[in-house]
């Protein structure tokens, strides 16, 4: 070997044990799975209807359904006689310090894809069209609804100076802190110049009792879980849900960056899962039938073989 050739050599080797250090133990997913026959799935006890605690506190709901059926095909595409899944009971940041750490291998939860959360972690395809909803109390003044409903009161011509800023200002406004709409409300009131309060809470409940004794004026959360919350309140007939999405953010399943061939797994079963003839049933479970904007949604999520 000539000495040219024995120091792109020695590059290439010194390349490929740095690639390798740079690789997360979690990259190789797959593999370990083949040896132990085991996952260990993370969810969020408190992200009803896409993960719960239900009876004897096993875990429930859309997104924990959707990884069960996500085990199913793992067990099938690696010819597995059997397949243990692990559920990791996880909240708030610990569900990405549980992906990092590799204590969960997939967290099945109702997390926005962004791009801040993907520079510590990866997702699957979408499995919901989400995004930021509204909610109030039923007695809210008829203006202020239609302001966050159509961008303007319907009784008010629409003059410099926007009677909607009139309705909006003095107000105190919730969201779920922590959340993207937390971060939304605060660049809203900011980017408008409101003179308005953001007071962020620690979850839907505590949202809704402010909505209820007037603390706040509305309360902003991801526009499922608001509609959830709202419907299992005791309080349900004096809420309101808005039917207007503020934002669009579809949510994923959560796992480790780089681990590219646990990803392909992931994002095969879901696509199954969705172009299945069973899966419109499946979704009414927990949200009803769907629409055909819904509908169309999975359509064009599902990746072909």
């Amino acid at each position: 070997m000539s000495r040219r050739n024995g120091h792109w050599a020695i590059i290439a080797v010194s390349v490929a044990a740095a690639t390798a250090l740079n690789t997360p133990v979690q990259a190789q997913t797959l593999d370990r799975v083949r040896t132990s026959s085991a996952l260990k799935f993370g969810y969020d006890p408190d992200a009803r209807p896409f993960s719960f605690n239900a009876e004897q506190g096993k875990p429930d709901g859309y997104a924990v359904a959707l990884c069960n059926k996500i085990a199913d095909s793992l067990r099938a595409q690696l010819n597995l006689s059997k397949l243990d899944v692990e559920w990791v009971s996880l909240s708030g940041d610990s569900k990405t310090q549980a992906i990092e750490s590799g204590a969960a291998d997939l967290v099945c939860g109702a997390e926005p894809v962004t791009l801040t959360r993907r520079q510590k972690v990866s997702f699957s395809i979408p499995i919901f069209p989400s995004g930021t909803g509204a909610l109030l109390s039923a007695s809210a003044p008829l203006a202020l609804r239609e302001v966050l409903q159509y961008g303007e009161p319907s009784s008010r011509p629409v003059w410099r100076g926007s009677p909607a800023r009139t309705i909006l200002e003095h107000k105190t406004f919730s969201s779920i802190a922590g959340t993207t709409s937390e971060g939304w409300l605060s660049d809203r009131i900011k980017t408008f110049q409101l003179a308005a309060t953001a007071t962020p809470v620690s979850d839907y409940r505590q949202g809704i009792e402010r909505v209820l004794d007037g603390s706040s004026a509305v309360l902003f959360g991801d526009m499922p879980l608001l509609m959830d919350a709202a419907a299992r309140s005791d309080s349900s007939g004096n809420l309101i849900v808005l039917q207007r999405y503020f934002t669009y953010e579809p949510l994923g399943l959560e796992l480790a960056r780089g681990d590219e061939d646990f990803r392909l797994a992931v994002d095969r079963a879901l696509s199954q899962t969705y172009a299945s003839p069973d899966f419109r049933a499946f979704f009414t479970t927990w949200f009803g039938p769907p629409d055909e904007a819904t509908v169309t949604f999975f359509q064009q999520t599902a990746l072909p073989e």
